[in-house]
């Protein structure tokens, strides 16, 4: 768990594959530095993570400033009087398990720990996909990435626009 820092972030929580652990990938060389990767192809992602469909929502839903849609879709954004921050996401079920999780934007990484506890009681039991250079990498290496990021200022590009109100 993190407790400073605000993070910026795209990408799609899944269960790790059912196999023995997955080999090392290529490293991931972006602006923010260089990334350590896991081999994981998509046939290998077909269990779900461990928690039910509802059970989420309701998670989700104790979360304060966060609304969610019986579809799986919710936002979650800052309070008023603090700096802006928003977070939008998506949940896919098979069966009603949770298959995975996509999720965009930006947060302190204390508000993105409620929001990972929402979906995993061990965040161990996570594989994280970076969606734009669509490579799979650890918790551990998704939250210094993201970190990276959002010291680099990219949160601020998945803000959306002035005129949402903000």
């Amino acid at each position: 768990m993190n407790d400073t820092g605000m993070y910026a972030f795209e990408c799609s929580l899944h269960a790790p594959p059912d196999s023995d652990a997955p080999a090392s990938g290529e490293p991931l060389t972006d602006s923010c530095g260089q990334w350590p990767t896991l081999l994981i192809a998509q046939d290998q992602l077909s269990t779900p993570l461990p928690i039910g469909f509802d059970d989420v929502l309701n998670e989700l839903g104790s979360l304060p400033r966060l609304y969610a849609e019986p579809d799986g879709s919710f936002v979650w954004t800052s309070p008023h009087d603090h700096a802006h921050w928003q977070v939008n996401g998506n949940l896919y079920e098979r069966n009603d398990r949770v298959l995975f999780v996509e999720i965009k934007g930006s947060c302190p990484a204390s508000e993105f720990d409620q929001l990972l506890a929402c979906f995993l009681s061990d965040e161990k039991a996570c594989v994280v996909q970076l969606t734009r250079p669509a490579v799979f990498v650890t918790v551990e290496v998704f939250r210094a990435h993201a970190g990276a990021r959002g010291q680099a200022g990219d949160g601020a590009s998945l803000l959306p626009p002035e005129t949402c109100g903000w």
